[in-house]
């Protein structure tokens, strides 16, 4: 292993200062019977707050509407029982040293009616269109719409309230909001439709009010992406300047880091502009709005996303690639997701030279909190 020492220098945003560049990216677990979590989720995050992971951000967390999730095992970030299993959550990540903050999220149409926490709410979304052009609800009303910024908010204010250090708002992988971003579900002909930049108005509002329930010192995060899961190949814009106007909303509402998703983080974001080599999503997120930005995507893996989740091998990139990047300057903080899912000591390990006990991401650790 060559140097990795960028990855472990400091970085500090806003009030939050952090003592190296690796966060801990979120991962869907659903080990929180009724949404509240236990004493098992809070040790889980606390190994990797004692084992050199820079900011841990938590797997997604259900904002405060009814028809948010499809498993009654993923967490609330509501009720009473629920906050306060992530208050003894964020108590034990502090007390490693550790940063945290949770992701907020909701499933939009990805959650089937009849499931979750609450079986019988409908499901959220832009136009009650499935990707595949099924209208299986009425489109909700600017009311409506309005109620699910202020879930989002709500949720963020009770971070806060709990003590996280930061916050961050999904709006990636064919979510709700990344339902709003997306044409093909998002047919609405008021302000949140039209163009991309229209459809990124209610991810707009949403940092906005999140902003204003945590305060400026609080640094709110978005993540996004171009691929859904429900469509690999989706591409929300296609050129640099269609991206650039697309960040612009969330630069103009007050977001202060971009997590840039893709399945592969060496993958060019737009290789006919700066070749196969170039920038990756996160690299062009920073050069155009000139915010900090993470970058995420088969990190420290021996298989690619959907090919270890079907037990299928694929070319990856060493922790090197990342690094060199990092150190160009190209993004600021690298999330890791299986690698450090499977093992809370991977950190440690890259960070101390001991390549050898690093080990390729097997699916069946997202049977576990390790």
């Amino acid at each position: 292993m060559s140097d990795v020492s960028p990855l472990f220098e400091p970085f500090s945003i806003k009030g939050l200062d952090l003592p190296n560049r690796i966060v801990m990216a979120p991962m869907t677990r659903g080990f929180s019977p009724d949404g509240v979590p236990t004493d098992d989720v809070r040790d889980y995050y606390a190994r990797r707050a004692d084992a050199d992971v820079g900011l841990i951000l938590s797997e997604g967390t259900l904002i405060p509407r009814k028809g948010a999730a499809d498993n009654a095992n993923y967490p609330l970030f509501h009720t009473e029982a629920a906050l306060a299993g992530w208050k003894n959550v964020i108590e034990g990540v502090h007390a490693k040293g550790g940063k945290m903050g949770p992701q907020i999220w909701h499933q939009g149409l990805l959650r089937k009616t009849g499931t979750g926490h609450y079986p019988d709410a409908p499901s959220d979304s832009p136009s009650g269109v499935t990707h595949k052009g099924k209208q299986l609800f009425d489109e909700p009303g600017e009311e409506e719409v309005a109620d699910m910024v202020a879930a989002y908010a709500k949720a963020a204010a009770s971070a806060k309230e709990l003590g996280f250090d930061t916050v961050e708002i999904h709006g990636a992988h064919g979510y709700l909001i990344d339902q709003f971003f997306w044409e093909v579900m998002n047919k609405r002909e008021d302000k949140y439709g039209g163009g991309l930049p229209e459809r990124a108005k209610f991810a707009g509002e949403i940092i906005s009010e999140v902003k204003k329930a945590v305060g400026p010192d609080m640094p709110v995060i978005l993540r996004f992406s171009q691929w859904k899961q429900q469509d690999y190949a989706a591409k929300l814009a296609q050129t640099p300047q269609e991206f650039e106007a697309f960040l612009k909303v969330f630069v103009d509402a007050g977001v202060d880091v971009l997590h840039a998703s893709q399945r592969r983080f060496w993958e060019a974001e737009f290789p006919d502009v700066d070749g196969e080599n170039g920038l990756n999503t996160a690299g062009w997120a920073k050069k155009l709005t000139g915010l900090p930005t993470i970058t995420v995507g088969s990190v420290g893996l021996s298989s690619e996303f959907t090919g270890a989740m079907r037990g299928e091998g694929s070319k990856t990139r060493p922790i090197t690639d990342v690094v060199e990047r990092l150190d160009k300057g190209e993004f600021d903080l690298v999330a890791v997701g299986r690698a450090l899912l499977q093992d809370p000591h991977w950190a440690t390990k890259v960070k101390e030279g001991r390549a050898d006990e690093l080990m390729d991401y097997d699916a069946k650790a997202m049977a576990t909190l390790y």
